[in-house]
Formats: C-alpha cells, sequence, structure tokens
C-alpha cells in the first residue's frame, strides 16, 4: 500500500545549514575563548612585568639606601682606646679591683705591667655581647684595664664579634649589638668605651630577646654620645651588620692582629701579646699577672743579648819523655 507521507527528518540542504549553524557557533564560542585567554595572559604578562619590575626597583632602592658600609677607625677590626672616661651615665661603676693589702698574706700581690715593660703591652679583647663570660672579663679587670690604659702601661682594643646570632630568638642579637658598637666606634669613638662597657655589664641573658634596636640607640645617647642623630641612624639602621659578619668571618679564619697563627675559637677571647689567656675570666690578679708575664717575657726578649757561649782554653799537652 502506498502512502504520500514523508518521514519526519530534514532535507540535505537544511542538515547542512544546521551543520553550518552549529559549526559558526562553535567557531564563534572558540574565537570568543581565544580573545579571552589572550586577554588573560596578556593581563597575567603585564602584572608579571610589573611586579619584577616593582621587585627590581625594590632591590635597587634598597641598595641604594642601605649601602654595605665598613665602618671607621677599626684597623683590625677593632677599637683601640686610648683614653678611658668611664662617664658611666647609667650610674654604674666597675667592681674595684683587689689590691695586694686586700688580699691574705699568702696570695701573690697583683703586679704592676710597667714595672718592665718598655712600650705598652698590647691587649686585644673579643667580644661577643651576648657572652657571659666576656662580661665577667668585663666586669672583674675593667677598672685595673683603666688604670693602665690612664698611665700608659697598656693599649686595649676591643673586637666585637658575633659569634651567639643565633642564641636570641631569632632577633640576632650579637650581630645587631656588634653592629651597633661599630656605629658609636665610627661617630663618637671617645664613648666607645662606655658603651662596650655598658653593653658588657648591663648583658641581656642568653636565649632572650636582647635589646631591640631602639634600645641600642637609647643606650648609646644614654652615655653622651655626639651626633646622636647619627648614631640613632645608623644602630637603627643596621648599617654594619654586614660588617660585623664579616669581621667574625675573619676573625674565625686568623690569624689575629698582633699573633703569628692564632684564630678566634671562643666568644670572650683575650690576647696579650699575641699570647691567647686561658686564665679564669673573673679573676683580675690571675689576668693581672699573666700580663706581666708576658711583658716580662717581651722585654728581656728584647733587651738581653744572646748570651754567647766561654772558649774553653785549649790546653796543651806534652808528651811524657822516651825512657
Amino acid at each position: 500500500m502506498s502512502s504520500d507521507e514523508t518521514p519526519n527528518v530534514p532535507t540535505t540542504r537544511n542538515s547542512r545549514d544546521v551543520v553550518r549553524q552549529k559549526a559558526q557557533q562553535v567557531q564563534a564560542q572558540q574565537s570568543r575563548a581565544r580573545v579571552m585567554r589572550r586577554l588573560i595572559i596578556g593581563l597575567v604578562a603585564i602584572v608579571a612585568v610589573g611586579s619584577i619590575g616593582a621587585a627590581v626597583a625594590y632591590a635597587v632602592g634598597s641598595s641604594i639606601s642601605q649601602p654595605t658600609l665598613s665602618p671607621k677607625g677599626m684597623a683590625g677590626d677593632g677599637v683601640t682606646v686610648d683614653d678611658v672616661t668611664m662617664a658611666a651615665a647609667t650610674g654604674t661603676t666597675p667592681s674595684p679591683v683587689p689590691s695586694a693589702s686586700d688580699a691574705p698574706a699568702s696570695s701573690t700581690p697583683t703586679p704592676d705591667p710597667t714595672a718592665t715593660a718598655t712600650k705598652p703591652t698590647e691587649v686585644h679583647v673579643y667580644v661577643d655581647y651576648l657572652s657571659a663570660g666576656a662580661s665577667e672579663f668585663e666586669r672583674a679587670n675593667a677598672r685595673q684595664l683603666a688604670t693602665w690604659i690612664g698611665e700608659g702601661a697598656v693599649t686595649v682594643t676591643y673586637h666585637p664579634v658575633a659569634l651567639l646570632t643565633a642564641s636570641s630568638n631569632g632577633t640576632k642579637y650579637s650581630l645587631r649589638a656588634a653592629s651597633a658598637a661599630a656605629c658609636v666606634a665610627t661617630y663618637s669613638q671617645d664613648q666607645f668605651y662606655d658603651y662596650n662597657h655598658e653593653l658588657l655589664t648591663d648583658q641581656p641573658e642568653i636565649d632572650s630577646d636582647g635589646r631591640t634596636n631602639v634600645q641600642l640607640a637609647d643606650l648609646a645617647v644614654a652615655v653622651g654620645v655626639e651626633n646622636a642623630k647619627t648614631v640613632r641612624d645608623c644602630i637603627e639602621g643596621q648599617n654594619f651588620v654586614k660588617w660585623a659578619k664579616d669581621a667574625t668571618a675573619r676573625a674565625l679564619e686568623g690569624p689575629l692582629p698582633g699573633s703569628k697563627d692564632l684564630k678566634l675559637n671562643n666568644e670572650a677571647l683575650v690576647v696579650v701579646e699575641g699570647k691567647p689567656y686561658v686564665g679564669a675570666m673573673d679573676d683580675p690578679a690571675e689576668f693581672s699577672q699573666f700580663v706581666l708575664t708576658t711583658a716580662s717575657d717581651e722585654y728581656f726578649g728584647a733587651t738581653q743579648p744572646t748570651p754567647t757561649p766561654t772558649p774553653v782554653p785549649i790546653q796543651t799537652v806534652t808528651p811524657a819523655p822516651k825512657s
């Protein structure tokens, strides 16, 4: 049986039109997607370039505003003290050193290093401002060192180092304190001794945060530094932190000034005429005896010539007569 009904399907032309329309729609969507991707990539590139430029500008600006500086007046990474005022702005003074009259009759009297030395004896003191040993030495010996300096018997050179940087809860106190000491040495050297003394005798506990940069600057002002604003800016800006790192590395590598092959091996090291002091840091009599002995060795070694052996006369032996 015939029927004039046809299936409900599109004609070939209609099918092509539908496909073409879908293709156009997909193409349009893809075009829009490509445009969006290009826009996003362009924006990301712009942001990235801007960030890199900002980072470079910041780095350059930081390097310009905070250049690597070296302190002045610190030959051999140390400050030589030739005049002691002991202003004691905080109201503290070193404990007096026991004299011979105060000591028991059986003890050795405290010697005077001027007795034999023909030139000032060189004393180098390496201090980490968080070191208990450095604090003990300063408390015990500050008075007699000041007296010897005043008499011209010794020259004392202090070397700030930073071996205990990791022992202050991440604040790097040893490093910052050494930098602060270098600031005072550079801009107000006459007050360095007082500042160094206060840093050592009023010392924070190890494994504590230590003083802030502002407090380090306040202490410098308290001891009466000149150029107070410049010193404060230097301390708070940590201008000599890089120098403090390098100076510590140089001391560890050696040789230390005035010695042949000595290296820094302790956060509190005292060297007299190139010889390390290995006695008690809190015993001024023992240290004084070491200074006198070392000065005597230097004096007699330099003034006494090597003895010339006395020639033994040659004896002539006369042969016995023949019988």
